[in-house]
């Protein structure tokens, strides 16, 4: 699906408006579940040397990350520069020295083939529609070492029962809140483990919370 730069530009950079409530509003939503989500496989990326982290809002994930492997940098892509500059602010300058900031969109980077060890995703591949994460997949797994990690953290749609009726009313008002603050032009959620498992990637490690509606994963090639 040909999306022009532009389109994406003002679709994402408008979360820019959020950028100093995201927490707040998280904490009221979900209580601490989503910063669980985001951390407990923080350990499988103790022997990365490189790292690349897409979508990563305001900091909370990149914050940890450089804190706990002293050694690793990182590449953070966001197209909201108003979530840059928070997470800027989260590090010292010696921490800063270690990451690349790059004020772009996801689906236009560019990113050097082979060059990373690990890619790190969290709440972000469900601003995309399908066409535009398949497309996404793979131009980052082409980025990616045979051996990298993928870790990814995300809102999920069970399978049935009550988890899903329930999940699927969480999904849609959320859906609304993020295209009513954001224009986002997303309007379900893609089916992000099965393009996953179609470009090669295979489930390591998984952790659901909130009645299976939040998902976070280990990813490894196949």
């Amino acid at each position: 699906m040909a999306v022009t730069v532009s389109h994406i530009q003002s679709r994402l950079g408008s979360f820019d408006r959020l950028a100093f409530a995201y927490e707040w509003l998280e904490w009221i939503a979900f209580g601490s579940e989503l910063e669980t989500a985001r951390f407990c496989h923080l350990d499988h990326l103790r022997d990365c040397q490189r790292a690349l982290i897409l979508g990563e809002g305001d900091g909370r994930f990149l914050e940890r990350l450089v804190r706990r492997f002293p050694a690793l940098r990182v590449d953070c892509v966001d197209a909201s520069g108003a979530m840059l500059a928070k997470a800027k602010g989260r590090l010292t300058v010696e921490e800063r020295r270690r990451v690349t900031f790059r004020h772009e969109d996801a689906l236009s980077a560019e990113f050097d083939p082979g060059v990373y060890d690990a890619v790190v995703t969290m709440f972000f591949l469900d601003c995309f529609s399908t066409d535009e994460l398949q497309g996404l997949i793979d131009r980052v797994t082409a980025a990616l070492q045979e051996d990298a990690s993928w870790l990814c953290a995300d809102f999920a749609l069970p399978l049935r029962g009550w988890r899903r009726w329930r999940a699927a009313l969480w999904l849609r008002g959320m859906y609304l809140f993020f295209q009513w603050q954001t224009q986002l032009s997303a309007r379900r959620l893609p089916p992000m483990e099965g393009l996953l498992r179609s470009a090669g990637w295979e489930v390591q490690s998984r952790k659901t919370l909130q009645a299976d509606l939040l998902c976070s994963a280990v990813f490894k090639r196949s």
